[in-house]
This record gives C-alpha cells, sequence and structure tokens, in this order.
C-alpha cells in the first residue's frame, strides 16, 4: 500500500499541473523539514509518512487544472493571499463565505464607476489561503483525535494516521505557498500598479525565484534545519496567528524584487537570494510544524460544544447570508 502511494505521488510531482508554488523542491523540502523538527512529544507518528507527504508536496496545485474547472474554480485562490486587493475588508471575516459576500457587495458598490478594479475585486483576485489553511487545520485536528482514540483502544492506528498525513499534504502545501511573498500580493506574477523602482513587469519572475532558483541553488532540508529554531512560535487564536504569518511573509515582497534586479535569479550563488529561499522556506518549515504541534496538542481534548450551533437561528452570530456564525 505504501508503494502505491509513493509511485502515485511521484507521478503526479511530475505532471505540469504540479510545477507551481515552490516548485517540487521548495515544497518538499519544507514539508519534510517540519516533519524531522517535530519534539518528541508531538505527532511523532507523521514521521513514519514523510516520505509520502514529501512526495505528495504538490498534490494541490494538480487540482487546478483547466480540464477540472469544477476543481479549478474552488481551489485556485486557495494559494494566494493578494493584500492589497482587500483592504476595504476590516476586520478580515472568519468565515470563508462572509470573505466571498463582502467582496460582492464591494464589487456591486464600484462596477459601475470603476469596472476595471470591480473586474478584480472576487476571490479569484484575492485569494482565500488563510481559509484553505485554517480548514486544512480543522480537519487535521479531527484526524488527530481518532489517531488517540485508536490508540487508547489498542486499535488500528494506521487509517487515522493516514487521514492525518493527507491533511498535512493540504495544510503544508498552503503554508508552504503562504511563505513565498510573491503568494501574498497581486504582484504575485509580475509587478503591478505605480512602480517607483522600476521592478520587473514579466510574468516569468514568479517561476524564476521560486522554482528555477530554487532548483539551481539545490535547496535540501540540511540548509533550512538549523534555521526553524525551536517550537513553539504559534500562540493565541490559530486564524489570527495564519494571518499575521502571511502578513509577515508579503512585507518580504519588495526585498524579493529588488533582489531580482541584479541578474534576474539568474547566478544560484547569489548568496542574499539563497539568503531570501532559506529564511522564507525555514519560515514556512517552522509555522507547519508549530501547527501541526498544536493539533495534537488541541486533540488531546473532546471537541468543545457550541450552543447553540453554528447553524441554529438562535445563534447570536448567526449571518441569514450565509447561513451560519462565524467562527
Amino acid at each position: 500500500m505504501r508503494s502505491l502511494l509513493l509511485a502515485a505521488a511521484a507521478a503526479l510531482a511530475l505532471s505540469p499541473a504540479a510545477a507551481q508554488a515552490w516548485g517540487g523542491t521548495g515544497h518538499t523540502v519544507i514539508d519534510r523539514a517540519a516533519i524531522e523538527a517535530i519534539p518528541e512529544d508531538g505527532p511523532i507518528f507523521l514521521r513514519k509518512y514523510e516520505d509520502y507527504i514529501g512526495a505528495s508536496a504538490s498534490l494541490p496545485d494538480s487540482w487546478r487544472g483547466n480540464s477540472e474547472n469544477f476543481s479549478k474554480i474552488e481551489e485556485d485562490p486557495n494559494h494566494g493571499w493578494f493584500r492589497e486587493q482587500f483592504t476595504f475588508v476590516k476586520p478580515i471575516p472568519r468565515s470563508r463565505y462572509e470573505f466571498v459576500l463582502a467582496l460582492y457587495k464591494h464589487y456591486e458598490k464600484i462596477k459601475d464607476s470603476d469596472p476595471a478594479t470591480a473586474a478584480r475585486t472576487n476571490v479569484r483576485w484575492t485569494g482565500t489561503l488563510p481559509y484553505a489553511a485554517i480548514e486544512s487545520y480543522d480537519r487535521l485536528v479531527t484526524c488527530m483525535r481518532y489517531v488517540r482514540k485508536a490508540q487508547a483502544e489498542g486499535g488500528d492506528v494506521s487509517v487515522p494516521e493516514q487521514h492525518c498525513a493527507f491533511q498535512v499534504i493540504r495544510l503544508g502545501h498552503y503554508i508552504g505557498d503562504g511563505a513565498n511573498p510573491m503568494h501574498d500580493s497581486i504582484s504575485s506574477d509580475g509587478w503591478r500598479g505605480p512602480n517607483p523602482h522600476s521592478f520587473t513587469t514579466d510574468r516569468t519572475v514568479h517561476g524564476r525565484f521560486e522554482s528555477r532558483f530554487v532548483d539551481g541553488m539545490k535547496l535540501t532540508v540540511a540548509d533550512i534545519a538549523p534555521r526553524i529554531g525551536k517550537p513553539g512560535h504559534v500562540t493565541g487564536d490559530m486564524f489570527d496567528a495564519v494571518l499575521a504569518y502571511l502578513d509577515t511573509s508579503g512585507d518580504r515582497l519588495e526585498a524579493v524584487y529588488t533582489l531580482e534586479k541584479r541578474d534576474g535569479f539568474a547566478n544560484f550563488a547569489d548568496k542574499d537570494v539563497r539568503a531570501m529561499v532559506y529564511e522564507r522556506t525555514a519560515a514556512g518549515a517552522a509555522m507547519l510544524r508549530d501547527m501541526l504541534c498544536r493539533a495534537w496538542a488541541e486533540s488531546a481534548t473532546p471537541p468543545a460544544t457550541v450552543e447553540p450551533s453554528p447553524i441554529d437561528f438562535a445563534n447570536p452570530k448567526f449571518n441569514p447570508e450565509t447561513g451560519s456564525a462565524p467562527d
């Protein structure tokens, strides 16, 4: 069974649709480094699935093909968070659907006066990455509860562990994407808008940084393992922590474009570009490691009782526009 899973994952890694985001190398290194950095009191059972998770690190990109448009429409926005596009949304809703509605209401407001901006006031041009990440995180906590249940009852833990491994693939991909500043800005594929520093507008800049350069420098887990740091950086509310993580990454965007001006990321020995890659992939691995450990700790307690239910009209936060209360 394990060999079949690895073979399937390897085939996906070679497919054209998977050649996006950090590229196979970056995503695999982030996932493997995170798993290897899990402390002994964390979900160490995931170490058994490191090969599967690492080989499948780009799997979510394969769900974005034009030939599977239902999947593409849902999945494409999950890989970005273009902050400049929704400055009018404050605070960020704690519900994917409330975020979508906020965008649509603004679209309706400006569609006649500013049709060009309105055309990009939708999830395809804003992204939904933090929602995809926190949704995967919640599923992971649930899966881990079943691992604990099987352990406590002396049952077969393999199935719930495999469920967890799959959710780690999803969570790891979104967190890995978020570590790249180009996934946190509308300037993801060339600079958009006012350009006083004459940054490149070439759409290939994205791939030249996160795929060609990362492959050319031959990034490895050993390169970033010493840079990950000790566990425990994720504290407080998890959704807020993800938003802060994306903001920190997005704040490095101009630094990436400044580095590109040197030689277009053609010199794989460039120490400053390598340092940026090390810092960003290490940050992704640290965030993922800490989220895995936090999920494991949360899974030790039963699910919280929420009354009234989020879909109960009596819930004080119930929003009839979405049919549910936000988190």
